[in-house]
């Protein structure tokens, strides 16, 4: 009798199990469920990143050349003597353009001998004309070696004093040199100002092929005060003022110089 007892106690057992067990039993559908969506979700997260990452629209990287090498203004401007006070450098917002010049003065120097020139011509700006600073944000020697020349900073909007009328949203260049019609104009020296405008204008994403409309702000430019001009992002001096600067022979060379940077910025 006792026998028949506990066989009766095991086959009700396996019928119905303990009610922890009947619990678990209860759960498994829904944590199944939950693990379902869980597992789901976490697909579609991963889905989603992997399409934002690799195929989503990313907006074009601006068209920024490399900073050439430049000399600083501390090279050729001899601290120990006494120089003009100057007030403190303006700035613009950007440089929207380049205006390239030529400093009339003679071509046939030794290199190592620029920035005794460069000193000279501040000199000249800065004491005959009263100028606070040399006007040139930069000058190039025939070799193409670029020096600083306004101060303020190489890679701010110095706003300088090159171009009447139209100094404000620029950055003056000036070739060390007199380039008339037939004088030869070194390579190196054109290189290094389509290098340096590709740097500058590069910073604002800007073209040297194309254009841009700036605001004269002085009549005695090519331009009445309050006008807005459509003038190249990579001009010559004589197309914001009547003047024969930067010399026929650079001017025309312009356009390689344009195409040139360019190529440095990245553009086709």
């Amino acid at each position: 009798m006792r026998r028949t007892r506990d066989r009766l106690r095991l086959a009700w057992a396996r019928v119905n199990p303990p009610r922890p067990v009947l619990l678990l039993l209860a759960c498994l559908p829904g944590l199944a469920a939950v693990l379902a969506l869980v597992i789901c979700a976490i697909g579609v997260d991963r889905t989603g990143h992997r399409a934002g990452g690799a195929d989503a629209a990313r907006p074009a990287p601006p068209h920024r050349a490399p900073r050439p090498p430049i000399v600083p203004r501390a090279r050729w401007l001899e601290l120990e003597k006494k120089v003009p006070s100057q007030p403190p450098a303006r700035y613009d917002d950007e440089v929207a353009a380049v205006f390239v010049h030529h400093t009339d003065s003679p071509n046939g120097y030794d290199c190592a001998d620029a920035p005794r020139i460069i000193r000279h011509l501040y000199a000249g700006q800065t004491g005959a004309k009263d100028w606070d600073d040399i006007g040139y944000n930069f000058l190039v020697d025939r070799c193409g070696t670029i020096y600083e020349g306004r101060a303020g900073g190489v890679d701010r909007p110095v706003t300088g004093a090159h171009t009447q009328g139209f100094n404000h949203r620029t950055t003056g260049i000036a070739a060390l040199g007199t380039f008339t019609a037939g004088v030869p104009v070194p390579r190196a020296m054109t290189d290094a100002i389509a290098a340096l405008a590709a740097w500058k204008l590069g910073l604002s994403d800007t073209d040297p092929r194309g254009s841009v409309r700036l605001t004269s702000s002085n009549s005695l430019s090519r331009y009445a005060s309050g006008t807005s001009a459509l003038l190249p992002t990579l001009a010559g001096h004589s197309d914001g003022f009547m003047t024969s600067c930067p010399g026929a022979a650079l001017a025309e060379r312009l356009p390689a110089i344009r195409e040139l940077a360019a190529r440095l910025q990245g553009r086709r």
